[in-house]
């Protein structure tokens, strides 16, 4: 079986036939009866190495290969100051090290935004109780553990909003760049602003959700006038990469790009059918679509985890993607090909080899 021969079939023989790729599946969490926050190693060594906080968890280790990871550390892009590019000083931040490193280019609210961004709280893993999956008390996790320098490790959950156990979504840590332009968040996009989203992972997302855990693991209830919003002030201003072959609109400037790019440009705007949920010029048009999955495979458990179909999902914004691996919400395309090559088959796009690989050109220079 090939990729064109799978293409050319309709939902119901995919299914039929089992023909479904594995790796097109739901991804389940490395222990989905478990769940909970799981970090790649490189990430818990610089924390470890710069603060002494280890982000070790004595029963799973992370599971996708780095090579298939966000560069680390990422850059660190302001809306505030475009002029200056990467800030970042090709450090991680933490509480060691963020007033040296960006407070000449910040305001006092953000500054102190982003001292609550890297200052660590209990959580459900990490805490200083006896249900805790460190070996040692823990003062928690950070939010920019996740979202290393306002950007993403793609560190790993489970969604918080689904029972029973087997059906909870993996959660594959999403970007901060460019959250500014974005007014959908939580795994069911039921929180309309990043005041919210900041305010519900303290309360109840870093507790699974259950406020009886949160209140004996030691919730931290931030305060909504002041800390909320500094906190949500600071991750505003992350910004997308710069994109030099970009013009004003979000469309490539023809005197700019090659004319591969061209090409998946055309494509994207045409037959791949990308551009009728991520428009320009941040190629996402603020809401959710049911790709309707389930059409393509029958329901099954893998590793504990009921793969049945994955419902609305986001639009994320296509800005700066190929900085983002892996890709869907659960992370389980690893690569822009990978990612190509499912939505030819969810839409029915029929693309050839070469338009696939003039539409990874395109999406690589957004």
């Amino acid at each position: 079986m090939t990729w064109q021969q799978l293409a050319t079939m309709a939902p119901d023989e995919i299914r039929h036939r089992n023909l479904w790729p594995l790796g097109f599946m739901p991804l389940p969490h490395p222990n989905h009866p478990e769940g909970g926050m799981l970090f790649p190693q490189f990430h818990i060594d610089e924390v470890k190495k710069q603060t002494g906080r280890d982000l070790t968890r004595f029963d799973l280790d992370f599971d996708i290969p780095d090579a298939f990871l966000p560069e680390f550390p990422p850059p660190i892009f302001l809306t505030t100051r475009p002029d200056l590019g990467d800030v970042s000083q090709g450090k991680v931040l933490t509480s060691e090290n963020f007033y040296d490193v960006l407070a000449p280019l910040l305001n006092p609210k953000q500054i102190e935004g982003l001292r609550l961004l890297v200052t660590p709280f209990p959580q459900q893993q990490f805490n200083a109780t006896e249900d805790r999956r460190s070996v040692r008390p823990s003062l928690g996790v950070t939010c920019l553990d996740c979202h290393v320098n306002g950007h993403t490790n793609g560190a790993t959950h489970l969604a918080g909003d689904t029972r029973p156990q087997a059906f909870r979504h993996r959660i594959d840590t999403p970007s901060l760049r460019g959250v500014n332009i974005q007014r959908l968040f939580g795994s069911q996009r039921a929180l309309k602003s990043v005041e919210d989203f900041t305010e519900f992972e303290q309360r109840g997302a870093y507790f699974d959700g259950d406020p009886s855990l949160a209140t004996k693991k030691g919730v931290n209830i931030l305060e909504r006038g002041s800390q909320v919003h500094f906190m949500a002030e600071m991750e505003d201003i992350f910004d997308f990469p710069p994109a030099p072959k970009l013009g004003v609109d979000g469309k490539l400037d023809p005197e700019k790009a090659s004319p591969q790019e061209m090409r998946g440009q055309a494509l994207f705007f045409g037959k791949a059918q990308c551009s009728t949920c991520h428009t320009p010029p941040y190629y996402t048009d603020n809401t959710m679509h049911d790709l309707q999955t389930g059409r393509f495979f029958e329901p099954r458990l893998i590793r504990d985890h009921m793969a049945v179909t994955d419902g609305k999902i986001k639009t994320f914004p296509l800005r700066g993607i190929k900085d983002s691996p892996p890709y869907l919400h659960d992370g389980r395309l690893l690569t822009l090909d990978d990612t190509v090559e499912f939505f030819n088959l969810i839409l029915r796009t029929r693309l050839s080899d070469e338009e696939k690989k003039d539409l990874v050109v395109f999406l690589q220079a957004l």
